[in-house]
């Protein structure tokens, strides 16, 4: 299959000559007339869109950059290596537990705040602690991926995605909150269930036998140049951890659950504990943390991390920057990917894809309007992988259709948000799922192959339950 950069920008100028095939919009006053038609996009605008999407992305790059710094340094000082060592050694003939128990702390931060491009930095290090354990990186990724994402698509409380949604319903437009989490959490543990099973049942194959691994001679070649030193050097029935190395485990822990708490959006839960001691590193109190605030933060504990282990100030630097460096074809491929979105935005193409798509459900019955709004929103979210972006640009538009002709609005809320859950568990237009597995040394069209089945059946379970609710 094609590499990821060429499967979007093919669909980048597939847009850009559709662009110019759909009808053109039409404004009064200066404003679009919803549904009206599409801007044409010039040559111009389609090269440098890419371009734009750097600038989209640049909190996001500056992060990953830094963080390779970050793990270089950490992984320098052999204590990740031993670390995980040692942690298969005592889950020895228990390894594939790591798996369910990973997946259900990672779906938690997807239902609750949306953990998503967060999970970016957790890539290198489930993909080294599944090869240890005799599995291979692609259930490292997917334990990441199906995990937080079988949790975004089950958003309860996450403010990115059913809050902003609720937050869009146009006047005269309500939803019944307890119902909309009430469905959330049967569509988040029914995704997660699936996707345990679909993940478990692989790793235990791949365990029993290598040959079966779904990875190319290519991936498993890079793999066992990135992780295979986890499993030599001394063998990890005699991997140990000396003291220094233990503070480092602990700083490194430390810095990714500081990441993870501040990264929650407190306020939203009027939860006001952490005002008045956390703004003092970075100027946000935890909780307005975004990536430019992790940045800084993985930068101090890199420092940190490197005096304790007593490096030449040379060495650090060589190391730190080595690490940023590695991390430049992930850059690459997240910025690309917004690239899409700029695209859309300027030719307001995802408007009229929504209104005139709105317009035609309104003429089927609920149970025909549920799964063809689902799979509306499937695709527009291949298109707009943000799920707050979707829902501003979405949620206006359905849901007074739905309302207005007696449906189920809470229904209409959570379609939305799974069927974006759903997209992001393997689109290429989403800037986590191709960093991540570039990260893992996964490519993108070995996780289409393998996760085709099991998010097919997500989807089907999905629109069952959906539709169940909406007859309720």
């Amino acid at each position: 299959m094609l590499s990821a950069y060429s499967i979007i920008l093919i669909l980048l100028f597939g847009l850009a000559i559709l662009s110019h095939i759909l009808p053109t919009a039409q404004f009064e006053g200066g404003e679009l007339i919803n549904g009206s038609g599409v801007v044409g996009a010039s040559l111009s605008q389609t090269l440098i869109a890419p371009i734009l999407g750097f600038e989209d992305a640049i909190d996001v790059g500056i992060f990953v950059m830094i963080l390779g710094g970050f793990l270089a340094v950490v992984t320098k000082t052999k204590a990740l290596e031993d670390g995980i060592k040692v942690l298969i050694k005592k889950m020895k003939g228990k390894e594939i537990w790591l798996v369910p128990i990973l997946m259900f702390i990672f779906s938690i931060f997807g239902t609750t705040y949306g953990m998503l491009e967060e999970t970016v930095g957790f890539y290198v290090l489930l993909a080294a602690t599944m090869f240890a354990a005799g599995m291979d990186p692609l259930v490292g990724s997917a334990t990441i991926l199906l995990g937080a994402g079988s949790g975004v698509l089950g958003s309860t409380v996450n403010p990115f995605a059913t809050g902003i949604a609720l937050d869009s319903l146009p006047e005269g437009v309500e939803a019944n909150h307890g119902l909309v989490i009430l469905i959330a959490v049967v569509l988040w543990l029914t995704t997660y269930a699936i996707a345990t099973f679909f993940v478990v049942r692989y790793a235990k194959k791949v365990k029993k036998d290598k040959g079966s691994t779904f990875l190319s001679l290519r991936e498993q070649a890079k793999a066992e140049k990135a992780y295979g030193s986890f499993l030599s050097s001394g063998e990890q029935e005699k991997a140990t951890l000396s003291r220094r190395q233990k503070i480092t485990l602990a700083l490194f822990g430390l810095t990714f659950l500081v990441m993870i708490i501040s990264f929650v959006p407190w306020h939203e839960f009027d939860i006001t504990f952490f005002d008045s001691f956390t703004g003092w590193l970075t100027g946000a109190q935890f909780g307005d943390w975004w990536f430019y605030e992790s940045a800084l933060w993985f930068l101090l504990m890199t420092v940190i991390i490197g005096v304790i282990n007593r490096f030449k100030e040379s060495e650090f630097v060589e190391t730190f920057v080595d690490g940023a460096d590695d991390m430049v074809g992930v850059v690459l491929v997240i910025a690309v990917a917004r690239g899409v979105s700029v695209l859309m935005s300027v030719t307001y193409f995802d408007n009229y894809i929504i209104y005139n798509a709105t317009k035609f459900l309104a003429t089927l019955p609920e149970l025909a309007f549920v799964p063809l709004n689902y799979l509306l929103h499937v695709v527009l979210s291949v298109l707009v992988p943000s799920s707050s972006g979707l829902a501003v640009l979405s949620t206006p538009i359905v849901t007074p259709v739905a309302a207005n002709i007696g449906y189920n609005v809470e229904v209409a809320v959570m379609t939305l948000v799974a069927a974006n859950g759903l997209v992001n568990l393997i689109t290429p237009t989403c800037g986590a799922i191709m960093g991540g597995l570039a990260l893992a040394k996964v490519e993108y069209s070995t996780w289409f192959r393998w996760a085709f089945k099991v998010v097919a059946t997500i989807a089907v379970v999905n629109i069952v339950i959906l539709c169940l609710f909406s007859l309720g």
